[in-house]
């Protein structure tokens, strides 16, 4: 896993408070559906994948997603409440579940898409009290969960985009590299 430099972190702390900016507005969204229509609050949820998708995307190091999610719930909690930073780590943590179960050896697009589905089939189910799943339909219930994993998976898309225009514009360069290969560092030993 090696050192991280202050490049990446920078990169996840930029990252972090945007990511706050954008869930601060996707919060109050979901709230005014949750208290008007339930089934649609979750046709948002892609929203909290994204910013521990771009970092994990873009840097490709070792719970840089959680970090991330770290940082925008500090972002968040001034304005709602500290359990905004459990709640972003919550849903941190899928997006980095896959590449942890590879022991971050491997950074295949197909496991970002794993953690997307991992995500969207147990929120629902993890918070059916709140959502009261259980008093719907069968079938609604399915279209709950599908609904959520959709979103998920539309949000892992649209912050994979995000991540490798950004490094294609250069953003990643500096933060993905080891300390030792930083132009102008001398390697320690």
């Amino acid at each position: 896993m090696g050192k991280v430099t202050t490049a990446c972190l920078l990169t996840c702390a930029a990252i972090g408070v945007a990511g706050g900016i954008v869930l601060a507005v996707g919060w109050w969204l979901s709230v005014a559906l949750f208290a008007t229509v339930p089934f649609a609050s979750v046709a948002i949820a892609g929203l909290w994948v994204m910013p521990a998708v771009i970092a994990l995307r873009l840097l490709q190091r070792p719970f840089a997603g959680l970090l991330v999610g770290l940082i925008s719930g500090l972002v968040l909690a001034p304005f709602y409440t500290a359990s905004a930073i459990l709640t972003t780590l919550f849903w941190s943590f899928f997006p980095e579940l896959p590449f942890l179960v590879t022991l971050y050896r491997r950074w295949s697009t197909w496991l970002h898409y794993a953690g997307a589905l991992a995500m969207g089939v147990s929120y629902p189910l993890l918070a059916a009290q709140s959502f009261d799943l259980w008093a719907m339909a069968p079938g609604l219930v399915v279209g709950f969960i599908a609904l959520c994993a959709a979103s998920c998976v539309a949000g892992t898309f649209l912050a994979i985009v995000i991540a490798d225009r950004l490094r294609a514009a250069g953003v990643a360069r500096l933060a993905r590299r080891r300390p030792a290969e930083v132009p102008g560092v001398a390697k320690a030993g």
